[in-house]
């Protein structure tokens, strides 16, 4: 039996005790950022994957804190693939100046699967900056291969998928300035608002106007 002292015992109850509060502290997992997205269809709520899309979730999250969503289009839904939107301001149908664009994370290990949500973006694989996408249905060819990049998915939904199903389905055609699968009656995100969770920050950066508009036609 081991003859301790009491300043020895007092020592090792207080190396026990903070090996205890550090294992807790670490075990303890950051809650991931939710967003509300209110639309003239319904709401529906994106958990924002901090902890694998760190840069997407950063710059997605700036905007909705910002309010750039307010009032802006789901201008591109195809049926039994993406609906499109966030960009396009609602009462113009113009591009809305946007930030810098942000490097393609698509290599996080998040699939485009039906109900995640991804970054849209143009031809050049880090040219995404505000417009986002929500996979109706698993959509693998738009992940990352060996020889090309992908579209980085950076949330998925957690609730109101059928508001997204909803929306999939409403009829599409050449309306305004879009050629095709813009929906006939306009869907409008009429805001976005962070819910729960730790929002991720960014430093403020001065929006810069679109090189051209409707650059944005991905993802394909």
């Amino acid at each position: 039996m081991l003859n301790l002292s009491p300043m020895r015992i007092a020592l090792l109850a207080g190396l026990l005790c903070g090996s205890w509060m550090l294992s807790a502290s670490c075990g303890a997992a950051e809650p991931n950022t939710q967003v509300r997205v209110t639309t003239s269809m319904g709401e529906f709520v994106i958990e924002v994957r901090n902890d694998r899309a760190p840069l997407t979730a950063a710059n997605f999250l700036r905007y909705v804190r910002e309010g750039f969503y307010s009032n802006t289009l789901f201008h591109r839904v195809i049926a039994n693939f993406v609906i499109q939107g966030g960009g396009h301001d609602a009462t113009t149908q113009q591009l809305k100046p946007t930030h810098e664009s942000v490097f393609n994370e698509s290599g996080n290990g998040l699939q485009n699967k039906r109900g995640t949500v991804g970054l849209a973006r143009g031809e050049s694989p880090h040219s995404g900056n505000a417009q986002i996408y929500v996979n109706l249905v698993d959509n693998p060819d738009l992940d990352p291969v060996p020889t090309r990049w992908g579209y980085t998915v950076f949330g998925r939904v957690v609730q109101g998928m059928d508001v997204i199903e909803h929306i999939g389905e409403t009829p599409t055609g050449a309306q305004g300035p879009f050629k095709s699968d813009a929906p006939l009656k306009p869907v409008i995100i009429e805001k976005m608002e962070i819910i729960s969770g730790q929002a991720a920050t960014a430093a403020p950066v001065t929006p810069v106007a679109p090189a051209a508009p409707n650059t944005i036609l991905s993802p394909k």
